[in-house]
């Protein structure tokens, strides 16, 4: 009786296994990591019905609930949560074990998912994405730009952009190229009216552009002069969180903006714009591709490596 029920088991779990694919626990992972089927589907390239339609499969298939889903929000059940522990690791060795064969391909295809700021992601790509993407034609960049800071690994991307300084100290990093600098400005009729201020302190006095950060802070103004650094909270009629838009309004005369350099660089050579502070904005880091230590990157991964560090060398 005993060796009967030890086959009746293992003839059950075969019969489960063979309707359960890689791509529907792909799926359960993709919604535990994003929160919801709409992000997860993005992610997936599928539609939220097709998604939604493979883990009510995957769910039949195993008789048990994996979701509880709302109007508003899904979470893991003790069972979801069960298996997402249980097989994250073995999943992660099934998608190294498939990349080291796709990198044995010649010609590199598939995603690959990178995450920046918006103005990194505008860098990136002017000097990489664009060159990459005539290169290697059957490869797609799916570029997510926000001013957080988040988990690459965790959330499913393939390489991460960030200043120097910010990336972790457990990724690869990789230079773009070279330092960059903040710049702070104003319009020549601006400073026509209101005079120019010399020192971080005399920003006080004149009518700034407050930036607002990804999570909702206000942004103080970095300066620094030989080792003194001053953090301004500066004053003024807008509070705006697109670079575009600052200077717009730095453009009108509606006050003095703070931005990087590489945005507001031809409107200075044009004179459109009057640099400040020249000596209180040194160079800092430049920006970096990151990425988790990896024996055997995808094809693709590894095709734009070395195309940033090519551009990179130039």
């Amino acid at each position: 009786m005993d060796n009967g029920d030890k086959y009746e088991c293992h003839d059950e779990g075969i019969g489960i296994m063979s309707r359960v694919t890689l791509n529907d626990l792909q799926a359960v992972i993709a919604i535990a990591r994003r929160g919801t089927f709409r992000a997860a589907a993005i992610d997936l390239d599928m539609s939220t019905t097709a998604l939604s339609h493979t883990i009510a499969r995957l769910e039949a298939a195993l008789e048990v609930r994996l979701f509880n889903r709302t109007t508003r929000s899904v979470a893991l059940t003790e069972a979801g949560q069960l298996l997402v522990e249980e097989m994250g690791p073995s999943l992660q060795g099934v998608n190294a074990a498939l990349e080291a064969v796709r990198a044995r391909k010649g010609t590199p295809s598939g995603v690959l998912r990178i995450n920046a700021p918006p103005f990194a992601a505008l860098t990136l790509f002017s000097t990489v994405i664009v060159e990459f993407l005539r290169r290697y034609p059957q490869m797609h960049i799916d570029l997510v730009t926000e001013g957080r800071l988040v988990d690459i690994v965790a959330e499913g991307f393939d390489l991460g952009v960030r200043v120097a300084g910010l990336v972790p100290n457990d990724m690869i990093a990789l230079s773009l190229g070279q330092p960059q600098r903040f710049a702070v400005v104003a319009s020549p009729d601006y400073l026509a009216q209101h005079g120019t201020p010399v020192t971080p302190g005399d920003l006080l006095n004149h009518a700034c552009i407050r930036v607002r950060l990804p999570d909702g802070a206000l942004y103080r103004w970095h300066l620094e002069k030989q080792g003194e650094v001053a953090h301004v909270e500066v004053q003024g009629p807008l509070t705006l969180d697109e670079a575009s838009l600052c200077r717009a309004a730095v453009m009108e005369g509606l006050g003095i903006g703070f931005f990087l350099e590489q945005n507001v660089i031809e409107d200075i050579t044009a004179g459109r714009m009057v640099r400040l502070l020249d000596d209180w904005t040194p160079p800092f880091p430049g920006l970096c591709l990151y990425y988790p230590g990896r024996r055997h990157p995808s094809a693709g991964l590894a095709a734009f490596l070395a195309l940033a560090r090519e551009v990179a060398a130039r």
